[in-house]
């Protein structure tokens, strides 16, 4: 179920319009090293491309956008339409509100509405913050991959695999 944003806090879909402010968050998010292994912002069209236009959301305090959530398909196979990766980034002045709860809790309600059993995350070990909302937020901690990629500095990094399945799926 999902819980109330914080106070001035909107939860709404996502525009083009928002991009630069998403944009501008990924970057921080890039910039901390340990957020993604990605190194740049991509433009908005091969952005919009790669994330399911019914599960993407930013959180509005006035005019500023706070953060946003996006789900990208998992796989392109019919098998796994079902799943998908969910990522959240918040604005480091805007973190420890309760931003990224509102955002995941908007992201899952959606996925489950549009018929996603899977929710998967990929979350580098240093992100304590990340791995913490992700199981306040009902997701299960899968396991580790390995060195699984490099980051920006060409240093081999871990990635904690977690899922959330829905009733459809079961939670077994």
């Amino acid at each position: 179920m999902t819980g109330p944003a914080p106070a001035g806090v909107r939860i709404e879909r996502m525009r083009p319009g928002h991009w630069p402010a998403v944009r501008m968050i990924y970057a921080a998010g890039i910039a901390t090293g340990d957020a993604t292994l990605e190194r740049d912002t991509p433009e908005w069209d091969q952005w919009n491309e790669a994330h399911r236009p019914d599960c993407r959301f930013v959180a509005v305090d006035g005019d500023r956008v706070l953060g946003w959530v996006a789900l990208a398909p998992y796989s392109g196979r019919a098998a796994y339409a079902g799943v998908a990766w969910l990522s959240v980034y918040v604005a480091p002045d805007a973190q420890g509100r309760g931003v990224g709860r509102a955002l995941v809790d908007a992201a899952v309600e959606a996925s489950d509405a549009a018929g996603v059993w899977t929710l998967m995350a990929g979350i580098l070990p240093e992100n304590a913050a990340s791995l913490a909302l992700h199981q306040r937020a009902g997701f299960r901690r899968v396991g580790v991959l390995h060195r699984l990629g490099r980051d920006g500095t060409g240093r081999w990094r871990d990635v904690v695999l977690f899922e959330r399945r829905t009733e459809i799926a079961g939670q077994g």
